[in-house]
């Protein structure tokens, strides 16, 4: 199956146009009013024939991004294919309909990728330039799930990640030289959005008496741009409390000229998906970015998720090897790094 993938040519173009069909910010995920996803556990092949080469694998319940249909061989008497393209990579795949069903998601869950700059972004952007934060820096608030060894560290090591098709990132990963492998005031494996908001939270070695960890990282690093991930909730406290917290750390960044970037996550341990609600129901109230890594997670084995259903799969970050990015951890961390290249570009104020 690997020689099949190596084979396929990946232009960086088609892939361009498969995310940003991804990322227009407040629209949904797709154009067409039909969403699609598989029933079984199956494999996009290279041609709608039984005997074609699986490209790569896809879990029961994922959502999948339908180009057209096409005739091909019979399973279960159905002889429609549906020809699918790959969310990360822009390749062209084939799955038979009787795999696959039309569905309704929930509104948050159409929500793209990677997002589209609004102007309140690019406003909120300027005004942190007059007052002096520094264009060459970004910033995490964040869990266990953003501690640096694991997320984006890597761009600060180069002999630990290779972009492949993606190498069109790398002046955004040179711009930000030593933001990636830093480790924030903001982050810790203990934090939650009520502990960032909390003296009692702060590292005493970084930060001053009074400070919360959001003072002391703006007083430490004077970011241009915030990426808040916060999976970490207490399971018996409603998700509105998580959204009264989020909601004063997105004001805090604002308010010191900060863009956020706000994280959907992978997991669902609430069970109704309220905290993920949450956090799209911000980012649309403030018009701030959203990079929503639920739905990058989506298509892989498991959605991404271990055995306990919150820890992501583990692979390392070489990009030019479709295997990797059958795992969460490499999908996180490209799809991050996507999102702040994003970001980046679209607060640019053209002369």
């Amino acid at each position: 199956m690997e020689t099949h993938w190596r084979k396929l040519v990946l232009l960086p173009l088609l892939l361009m146009a498969v995310l940003l069909n991804f990322s227009h910010q407040n629209t949904r995920a797709q154009d067409s009013d039909e969403f699609w996803r598989t029933t079984v556990e199956t494999a996009a092949r290279e041609c709608p024939q039984l005997t074609c080469a699986e490209l790569w694998l896809l879990p029961a319940q994922g959502p999948i991004t339908v180009q057209t249909t096409v005739e091909g061989d019979a399973v279960s008497d159905i002889t429609t294919w549906l020809e699918i393209v790959h969310p990360l990579l822009g390749t062209t795949g084939y799955v038979n309909l009787s795999e696959a069903e039309q569905y309704t998601p929930e509104e948050w869950q159409t929500y793209p990728v990677l997002p589209v700059i609004s102007d309140t972004a690019r406003e909120i952007y300027q005004k942190g330039l007059e007052m002096g934060n520094d264009p060459t820096h970004f910033s995490v608030v964040g869990d266990c799930q953003n501690v640096e060894w694991f997320f984006l560290g890597v761009f600060d090591r180069p002999d630990e990640y290779a972009l492949g098709q993606f190498d069109y990132l790398q002046p955004t990963i040179d711009h930000f030289a030593g933001s990636w492998s830093r480790r924030a005031a903001t982050v810790d494996n203990g934090y939650n959005v009520a502990s960032v908001l909390s003296a009692m939270w702060a590292d005493p070695e970084k930060c001053q008496a009074g400070e919360t960890p959001l003072d002391c990282e703006f007083r430490l690093h004077r970011p241009s741009i915030v990426l808040i991930s916060m999976e970490t909730w207490w399971n018996d406290e409603p998700a509105d409390e998580y959204e009264t917290y989020l909601r004063q750390i997105v004001e805090f960044w604002i308010s010191n000229g900060a863009v956020p970037i706000l994280a959907t996550k992978a997991d669902n341990l609430e069970g109704d998906n309220g905290i993920n609600q949450a956090i799209v129901r911000v980012a649309n109230d403030y018009d701030i970015p959203l990079w929503n890594f639920w739905l990058a997670v989506q298509p892989l084995p498991l959605h991404g998720l271990t055995i306990d259903n919150f820890h992501l799969t583990f692979a390392r970050n070489f990009f030019d090897d479709p295997d990797r990015l059958r795992n969460a951890w490499p999908v996180r961390n490209l799809t991050a790094l996507q999102a702040i290249d994003v970001v980046w570009k679209g607060v640019q104020v053209e002369e």
